[in-house]
């Protein structure tokens, strides 16, 4: 590459400047996470339907691209995007989000199916929270928290709207032409707001900071060798697996209760809607009070709403589960990166964070997989694999309680900006 390495500054900047890129990380998310990630599996059974794939095969296929991709890319996007900014990385996840979606949509063997999910792992490494996160990191450092609540309202508005727009389209034009829709709509939208990103100003301000780029960054190999580093990883992979094993096979468990497309709709959108609520919440906590108890409180509701599947029918329980579960949900992403960097500090947010989604990518594909072998097919039961569930989520709290009340790094790096 020839580009000029990408200089991290004092997270100074106007206030429009900030404003656009809270909008981009915002419609990036919308876009990549919110309508590719939730998206797709709304359209698992009509996968299972016409293609004849198990429901094993069908969940199977973000393990495969995941197992390959983040363990190959995952760090490499990291460093990538520390050295040079997001920017490119942003714009070329767009583009192989849009074609994974496109090619999903004619997927009817399994090496086919295989292969676009490989393009879906690596537009989201490459244009999804990953940098997402590293631009907010690098253009707030007080309100960052918020900020990274605003921008990761993105996945659930995006997650809201998608099963009803996919219903709808598929109404009108089949499920094959609905889901290459949604691909041309993520390019749409990502593409652009990405392109015109702008790295933060170089102009420096005596009186509120000097530049971040003077701290020296904490060196990879001495966050390797911090036990801080795998507790992290570890706890964020129990929460991560949960929600994936949980929002991955949501749809086929509303069809196994027998409701109709348009209700496992509403109540998918529903779920993303209350994630709204959960990361608004949780990144105004996090804010407020130490990040670790913040992280113990989303895995315990995750745990709760998994929990009231197993509770005798009353009412508008899967409403209730739907509220509880998106709350967890919306905090439980965004809460991993701000605890990356109070540990181990902004400027390296990217390599570490490239580190931690290669684990997270493992969980989050590998428990989908292993819940649906867990379905007994002839009870029509999750059981036995929702229960999986709620003790990984349980055991995330544990980890997660061993994780210091006051960081290093990034207290650090924080000293070094305001002083």
């Amino acid at each position: 590459m020839t580009t000029k390495p990408f200089t991290l500054d004092t997270i100074q900047g106007s206030a429009s400047s900030k404003t656009y890129i809270i909008i981009t990380a915002f419609f990036s998310l919308f876009a990549l996470v919110g309508f590719a990630y939730y998206g797709v599996p709304f359209f698992y059974d009509f996968m299972v339907q016409d293609f004849g794939f198990s429901r094993a095969e069908v969940t199977s296929g973000n393990a495969v691209g995941k197992l390959l991709v983040a363990p190959l890319f995952g760090f490499l996007a990291g460093w990538l995007i520390d050295k040079y900014g997001p920017r490119r990385l942003m714009m070329l996840g767009a583009v192989l989000m849009g074609v994974a979606l496109i090619g999903l949509s004619h997927s009817d063997s399994l090496w086919m199916f295989y292969m676009f999910y490989i393009f879906n792992a690596l537009g989201y490494v490459f244009g999804g929270p990953l940098p997402c996160q590293v631009l907010i990191s690098r253009w707030f450092d007080k309100n960052r928290g918020k900020a990274m609540g605003i921008a990761y309202l993105g996945i659930g508005l995006g997650g809201a709207i998608v099963p009803v727009l996919a219903n709808n389209l598929e109404t009108q034009l089949g499920w094959k032409y609905a889901l290459m829709v949604l691909g041309v709509l993520v390019i749409a939208i990502a593409f652009p707001m990405s392109y015109f990103i702008k790295d933060p100003s170089r102009k420096k301000d005596p009186k509120k900071a000097t530049i971040l780029s003077d701290a020296p960054a904490v060196p990879i190999r001495d966050i390797l060798r911090n036990p801080n580093f795998y507790l992290l990883a570890f706890g964020s992979m129990c929460a991560i697996g949960v929600v994936g094993g949980m929002g991955q096979h949501l749809k086929l468990y509303l069809r196994d209760l027998e409701f109709t497309q348009a209700q496992a709709a509403n109540i998918m959108s529903i779920v993303l809607l209350s994630s709204l609520i959960g990361r608004v919440v949780m990144g105004w906590l996090s804010d407020l009070i130490n990040r670790k108890y913040v992280m113990i409180v989303i895995y315990l509701i995750v745990a709760t709403a998994i929990l009231l599947l197993f509770l005798p029918a009353f009412p508008g329980k899967i409403y209730v589960f739907a509220v509880i579960f998106g709350i967890g949900l919306g905090g439980d992403y965004m809460i991993i990166p701000l605890m990356a960097g109070d540990l181990f500090g902004v400027k390296a947010l990217g390599r570490t964070m490239g580190i931690i989604l290669v684990a997270d990518g493992v969980a989050e594909s590998v428990f989908p997989v292993l819940v649906g072998l867990l379905y007994k097919e002839e009870a029509r039961s999750y059981s036995v694999g929702f229960g999986l569930l709620i003790g990984v989520a349980l055991l995330g709290v544990l980890i997660v309680s061993f994780l210091p009340k006051k960081s290093g790094a990034g207290e650090l790096e924080s000293t070094v900006v305001h002083s």
